[in-house]
């Protein structure tokens, strides 16, 4: 059969050292998966915290070194940096023993937010979908292979825009660790070879603008830059 409008190819991620690159199924996001960045936002702290479960459209997905156009509808664009886990292997159920296992690698992400359409959702019970649904708002670096650096669970985690440090924490800080959210979120849906999941934050995200320069690295995982124009 032949499709009634052109079809496209699934976006994916470059890998480091390699010609190949990583097609991407699904993006799962974790948020309030920092203590400190979860008590700054006045919905959780550092007991009794639950991280939360959020999905982004696979079109919001951004190169290194890309250019990412000021979104529609706000005037307050936070960028969150995140180490991202890219699943490797389909699993369900998946024990937090045998988590790591299904891991292909890990990159450093920046999870860009509409701030303000993300208040006025919640003042309204309405779904964040919108908050962090368009076109770059998944921004991912380099995919480094678990084979070649192992499964990162230490480490600086640091957002700089303009030179100027916003965030900085250390990836030992994650109240639900890289096999702990693989196993969690096998239990909701099968978890499928191309999915990728955005971990959470640490403290400090504030709002850029056009003209901004964004870097962030995760010690052990590698970098990412992009411009806001």
């Amino acid at each position: 059969m032949t499709s009634v409008i052109p079809e496209w190819a699934p976006p994916s991620i470059a890998i480091a050292n390699s010609d190949h690159t990583f097609p991407v199924r699904r993006i799962y996001t974790i948020g309030r998966n920092y203590a400190d960045h979860a008590a700054e936002t006045g919905l959780g702290g550092s007991t009794g915290s639950v991280p939360g479960i959020s999905l982004k459209p696979t079109d919001s997905l951004l190169a290194d070194r890309g250019t990412l156009a000021y979104p529609a509808a706000t005037r307050h664009l936070d960028p969150e940096i995140e180490m991202v886990v890219a699943i490797g292997r389909d699993g369900t159920d998946i024990a937090p023993s045998e988590a790591l296992e299904h891991v292909y690698g890990y990159a450093v992400g920046f999870d860009m937010i509409r701030r303000d359409v993300m208040h006025d959702c919640i003042a309204n019970d309405h779904s964040w979908d919108l908050c962090k649904s368009f076109a770059g708002a998944s921004p991912v670096g380099l995919l480094h292979p678990a084979a070649e650096i192992g499964h990162p669970d230490a480490g600086d985690i640091v957002l700089e825009v303009n030179g100027e440090t916003r965030q900085h924490g250390d990836i030992n800080q994650l109240i639900w660790k890289t096999a702990d959210i693989v196993s969690r979120l096998s239990g909701y849906a099968p978890l499928r070879a191309g999915d990728i999941i955005f971990t959470g934050t640490p403290k400090g995200p504030k709002a850029v603008v056009p003209g901004d320069h964004l870097a962030g690295r995760i010690s052990g995982v590698g970098t990412l830059d992009i411009t806001i124009r």
